[in-house]
């Protein structure tokens, strides 16, 4: 069973996408566990304090070394991980092949920064992947580890219905999905591809991976050209 320690300063703000949907799911069936660390339980003083002013000037506060150190330290002591990913902008941006690396691993755990960031000397410490979801900034790191568990968690085997579902997703093979219908086959006169309708599946899986590439050149060529 893979296992995802997640520490934040703000739990609750990432408790509500574990809590439904597939995610869920995939914790009822005992395929991934997840636990949430609230940073404040390592604070310094009774206080709560877990941040302070940077070194050199300006604006905004930084997450201090002692909390953390500790937190992750109490973690370390009691199994292995597989990675320790702090979550930042500056981190390689999540990709499909990243996803599917990391649902192969056992123990992850997740880090996830505030305000300003983690003091450098956590992620020289403890860090051994940095992780982006995009060139933007987000008030914390809760909602990109919600987006990296649930592109890893969809990929455990038994999480899905479909066990083919998940490689048939976008970026599996460098292209985007085809597209896709459901009924009726026929609404305000835009009608359902034929071949779709056909029942010749070598025929339909030909139109699929066509249609795949024809998308991808449209809106994705970046894609194309890896």
């Amino acid at each position: 069973m893979m296992r995802i320690d997640i520490i934040t300063a703000l739990p609750e703000l990432i408790k509500s996408p574990f809590e439904a949907s597939i995610m869920k799911r995939a914790q009822e069936k005992n395929l991934v566990e997840v636990h949430l660390h609230d940073l404040r339980k390592f604070a310094l003083n009774k206080y709560g304090q877990i941040d302070d002013y940077q070194y050199g000037g300006g604006a905004g506060m930084v997450l201090m070394i002692e909390p953390l150190d500790k937190c992750i330290s109490n973690l370390k002591s009691e199994r292995d991980y597989d990675e320790v990913i702090y979550l930042t902008p500056d981190g390689k941006t999540l990709d499909q092949n990243t996803a599917n690396e990391l649902s192969l691993k056992g123990n992850l755990m997740m880090i996830c920064g505030h305000y300003k960031g983690v003091d450098q000397r956590v992620r020289d410490l403890h860090v051994t992947k940095e992780v982006s979801i995009g060139d933007y900034v987000l008030s914390g790191g809760e909602l990109a580890a919600a987006v990296l568990c649930d592109s890893i968690i969809r990929l455990i085997p038994g999480v899905l219905g479909d066990e083919s579902s998940a490689l048939s997703d976008s970026f599996q093979d460098n292209l985007l999905a085809p597209e896709v219908y459901t009924r009726p086959a026929e609404y305000k006169g835009l009608k359902v591809p034929e071949i779709l309708l056909s029942g010749n599946f070598p025929k339909i899986e030909e139109w699929r991976h066509e249609n795949a590439y024809q998308r991808t050149k449209k809106l994705r060529p970046d894609l194309l050209d890896e």
